[in-house]
């Protein structure tokens, strides 16, 4: 392109006005300009409203005694404000059970997606770094995994957990969380670009082990990828619910969501004495603020691994 050309064409892009060009004017789309979309305003708008209607429901009903629940129009306010009276009741439920299920739920989430996180770095680190017999093969076997749904192999880790003594305790829950082949395989195309091999090298060079290598030189490098990992791996163990489901039938050691199903099931069930409608919103509502709190506090981190990701690609 010519000089002048080049320059006026950077000046337009800036500036995101017209440019003439043989006797006609064009107008640049920038990301400071783009260009509007009526169909994309729309269907955007509708995308948002169908994501934001059910949690639009869920606060104002979480709001609602179980008089108002019953008697009032789904998104209209109760005659009374009863949050705060519901999530005591929430709280107390039952000898205060849902602290336990919520307890129980914090530590699925917090060794499961730490260790997986941790194994997907190392694995990842490994198939992208280190030459070793059979890599390919385990390359295969990687991305095989990954388009089976984890519920197709519910049946056969119970049977197997089953056969060796190990169900309905926390390893049921546990042990099949730490496997993320998702993240492995996003770890894998992260360490190949993010770390360097003339940085590894040096490391051995200074005498450094294979395993000091990983720990102090790349797995800095792969805090974005890692913070990413783990927000996956943390919504999916927290909303873990057909695994937990058919390994635990202690009521102890439930998580959130089995436990706030049986209370549903309860409330569907019981007398009109005994309806619980309202308590089950409310603890479905607490449920959710832990996710949101994750995504916001570790948003920046998780937005600058998938841009570094995106840009090395």
């Amino acid at each position: 392109m010519h000089p002048t050309s080049s320059r006026r064409a950077e000046a337009g892009k800036a500036s995101g006005t017209q440019i003439r060009h043989s006797g006609r004017s064009r107008r640049l789309y920038t990301v400071e300009n783009p260009k509007k979309s009526t169909t994309l305003t729309v269907m955007t708008g509708l995308f948002t409203l169908y994501c934001l209607l059910p949690l639009v429901w869920l606060v104002i009903n979480a709001t609602k005694s179980q008089a108002d629940f019953v008697s009032s129009f789904g998104l209209a306010p109760g005659r009374e404000f009863a949050l705060w009276d519901n999530i005591v009741q929430v709280f107390s439920y039952q000898d205060g059970i849902f602290s336990r299920w919520l307890l129980n739920t914090v530590l699925y989430v917090v060794v499961g997606a730490t260790v997986s996180t941790f194994l997907a770095a190392l694995g990842g680190y490994a198939l992208a770094k280190l030459d070793f017999r059979g890599k390919r093969v385990f390359l295969l076997v990687v991305l095989g995994s990954i388009s089976v749904p984890g519920i197709a192999l519910a049946i056969p880790q119970f049977l197997l957990f089953a056969h060796v003594g190990m169900t309905n305790t926390p390893w049921a829950v546990l042990i099949p969380s730490f496997i993320n082949p998702f993240g492995l395989y996003l770890m894998w195309v992260f360490t190949a670009e993010a770390v360097p091999t003339g940085l590894i090298e040096a490391a051995k060079i200074d005498g450094a082990g294979e395993f000091r290598t990983f720990l102090q030189i790349a797995l800095p490098l792969l805090a974005p990828a890692s913070v990413t990992v783990l927000l996956f791996s943390f919504v999916s163990i927290w909303n873990n619910y057909f695994l937990p489901l058919i390994m635990l039938k202690n009521p102890d050691w439930y998580p959130l969501t089995v436990g706030i199903n049986q209370w549903n099931k309860l409330g569907s069930s019981a007398g009109n004495g005994a309806l619980i409608q309202n308590l089950v919103i409310t603890s479905a509502l607490l449920t959710i603020v832990p996710l949101i709190i994750a995504f916001l506090s570790l948003q920046r981190y998780w937005q600058s691994g998938l841009s570094l990701g995106a840009i090395k690609g």
